[in-house]
């Protein structure tokens, strides 16, 4: 994995660290439950972002590889095993 993307990784999941440190707070205080669940569909979507990436890297990876080798098959098949678990 690239070193910038990797560094852009960290920082999201420091965000997304962070948001969920503020939804733990949000519940402690006793917060409105509507502002809670925004709070927590905006780490729902923070974490699919940082999947989305990782998964792209990934992807790009298999696929070079597959490029490089005559027998692919297993380097598409790894992709779409992925991505069938990133989707659940």
């Amino acid at each position: 994995m690239d070193d910038e993307i990797r560094k852009s990784i960290i920082l999201r999941l420091k965000r997304i660290e962070g948001q969920v440190r503020g939804v733990q707070r949000m519940i402690e205080n006793q917060e409105s439950c509507a502002e809670i669940i925004n709070q927590i569909a905006a780490i729902k979507a923070a974490v699919n972002q940082v999947g989305i990436v990782v998964f792209e890297n990934h992807a790009r990876e298999c696929i070079v590889n597959s490029l490089n080798q005559p027998d692919n098959e297993e380097s598409f098949k790894e992709i779409v095993k992925i991505m069938g678990r990133f989707i659940k």
